[in-house]
């Protein structure tokens, strides 16, 4: 049983999931969006005391918090059980263009799982410049324009793009744009530095 769930399966059938999730979601009159569980963690935590933001009924997403507890532990179960023995497949066009940009590419699992380029994103690198401008400036980057778009990739592509909603729309055109730019001008620029 294990050797069949930890297979690769075909893109297919999480997408057929995701939209069953919705419809469940549009159904009961619930939207999704993972960053709103981060506004509820910080209402629990007593933000609202300090700011006006978080002052909400946050048990109203009492089933966001359960999801999001839900999918850590998930994510530890199928690390830990259901890990495929061999790295991330990528295309071979991905593999060059990283290598072109300086990126070592695992093969083995020993080298690294291939989800995130450990020549990047590690201790070391996070005292340098390179690791200040990708990992705290593109976080807060990322904080910030979550807030400022209203909710993030997931809420806005998924829920909002589901129910038809013309914000959501355009902040899912504008992920792509920032992401287009972020790929070939920004990247590239900050790993010569």
């Amino acid at each position: 049983m294990l050797e069949f769930i930890s297979q690769p399966w075909h893109w297919s059938i999480s997408g057929l999931m995701i939209a069953f999730v919705m419809f469940l979601l549009i159904y009961n009159g619930q939207r999704f969006g993972v960053s709103s569980s981060f506004k509820a963690m910080c209402s629990i935590a007593g933000a609202g005391s300090v700011f006006d933001y978080f002052k909400y009924d946050w048990k109203s997403h009492d089933w966001l918090l359960v999801f999001v507890i839900g999918a850590i532990i998930g994510g530890g179960i199928a690390v830990s059980f259901l890990a495929s023995p061999e790295p991330v497949q990528l295309s071979s066009a991905t593999v060059t263009d990283l290598q072109t940009l300086g990126i070592k590419v695992p093969t083995t699992n020993s080298e690294g799982m291939g989800f995130i380029p450990h020549d990047l994103f590690n201790f070391e690198n996070l005292l340098s410049l390179k690791g200040i401008l990708l990992m705290v400036v593109g976080g807060f980057f990322i904080g910030f324009g979550t807030r400022y778009a209203g909710g993030c990739t997931s809420g806005h592509a998924i829920t909002g793009l589901s129910n038809l909603q013309l914000p959501s729309l355009v902040a899912v055109i504008g992920f792509f744009i920032g992401g287009l730019i972020s790929t070939f001008l920004l990247l590239p620029f900050i790993l010569s530095l």
